[in-house]
């Protein structure tokens, strides 16, 4: 009996602990409950002529979004460096957790983009958001039908969106914003005042932030995927050349196993493989979603097109970083009057440095790459405006009101 009793008692006092925690709880203010009142004035919120909150449920789901659980990883390139160009020495960094697209962005969504624009913007603007199908022409090769045809004929919709700059791709990124934020202003039913030529305001709890490149960084943390492979919870015991495990490009389990992992060229003149028995099964690009997703569930982080980042190149950018959540911008410390090279003229007496500060990185390798572009620490750039048939893109976000 007297046990009974004393049963009853530890359970009577577990309940009441745990009713004044949750009674301590819903005192206590956060983003999604702050109370009716403000917790330093005492001032009612939503009050006329008072402070107006309004209801934030958490940061809205963005459509195609994966969540990138941020953390410490080293960057850099675990390929043998076969170009020379030490610009991606292995280094500690930490990148806070934010979204990114599970796919490349497509043709389909480039042609919803330029009807959209052509609705309401100039001429000028829809001109200059058209993509550059002479990308595809070559004085020695028969590739007219993609110039033709790859951008706008249906079959061809969701393959990759190539022909696009740097510039225009930010372009896009903006323009995703306005359109998607609408629209969830409009589902929320919420009433939210809107300067004139403005932005909707990030107060009213119901719109997503920027969509975005991701950083350098960002991306690559994205594309090695290395979770699940902690010891003790502290220590990463693997590391990957590509976006999945093991060493090579072809599938080791299943009954997958042979088939590659990605959209490359396999060698000089192989780009997918004999008839009967296609090797990756593109000659040039692929559907988005072909080929097995990284743990992320991100798909061709390697291979199908290389990816534009927000990144200028430096090629001692991994000297200068911070450690924390890294971008090169601009040329902040290393500037492009450094590479002018005034004192060492080539041969011919000329100065030919490329570094310049519209040289912008772009990462993960292509449908005409061989297999060592594909590890996500490999880096090369090009100019900002500038478009090749090898250079798509897609989009990030941060994760908003997160200290992580």
């Amino acid at each position: 009996m007297k046990q009974l009793v004393n049963q009853v008692t530890r359970a009577w006092q577990f309940m009441l602990c745990a009713a004044v925690l949750a009674a301590c709880s819903k005192s206590q203010p956060t983003s999604m409950n702050p109370g009716e009142s403000s917790n330093v004035t005492g001032i009612e919120y939503n009050v006329e002529g008072n402070f107006t909150l309004d209801e934030y449920l958490g940061q809205p789901e963005a459509p195609n979004m994966v969540y990138i659980e941020g953390g410490r990883f080293t960057m850099g390139s675990f390929e043998e460096d076969l170009m020379g160009s030490r610009d991606n020495l292995e280094r500690t960094v930490t990148v806070a957790s934010f979204y990114m697209d599970k796919t490349e962005i497509a043709n389909i969504n480039w042609l919803e983009y330029l009807f959209d624009i052509r609705q309401d913007s100039t001429t000028e603007f829809y001109e200059s958001a058209l993509p550059d199908t002479t990308v595809w022409r070559r004085s020695l090769a028969f590739n007219d039908p993609y110039e033709d045809h790859y951008l706008r004929y249906p079959g061809f919709r969701f393959f990759p969106v190539v022909g696009v700059s740097w510039r225009q791709a930010n372009d896009y990124c903006a323009w995703r914003t306005s359109v998607v934020n609408e629209k969830l202003v409009e589902e929320s039913g919420a009433e939210v005042d809107v300067p004139e030529g403005g932005r909707i305001p990030l107060e009213s709890g119901v719109v997503l932030p920027d969509f975005r490149l991701p950083t350098e960084a960002e991306w690559e943390y994205a594309a090695k995927a290395l979770i699940g492979t902690q010891y003790l919870d502290e220590n990463q015991t693997h590391s990957r050349i590509y976006p999945w495990d093991g060493h090579a490009t072809r599938n080791p389990y299943g009954k997958e196993m042979g088939s590659m992992l990605a959209n490359f060229k396999r060698g000089r003149g192989d780009y997918a493989g004999i008839a009967g028995k296609l090797n990756d099964g593109a000659m040039i690009t692929d559907y988005i979603y072909e080929y097995p997703p990284n743990d992320f569930g991100l798909y061709n982080m390697a291979g199908n097109v290389n990816e534009w980042v927000l990144d200028v190149y430096r090629p001692l950018s991994y000297q200068d970083f911070d450690d924390l959540n890294p971008i090169r911008r601009d040329g902040t410390i290393d500037p492009e009057e450094k590479y002018d090279n005034e004192e060492f003229p080539n041969f011919q007496g000329e100065f030919n440095s490329l570094v310049t500060n519209e040289l912008r990185v772009y990462k993960g390798g292509s449908w005409a790459d061989v297999a060592y572009w594909l590890s996500p620490g490999t880096r090369r750039y090009l100019e900002q405006d500038s478009a090749t048939a090898t250079i798509g893109f897609r989009c990030a976000m941060i994760r908003a009101g997160t200290n992580y």
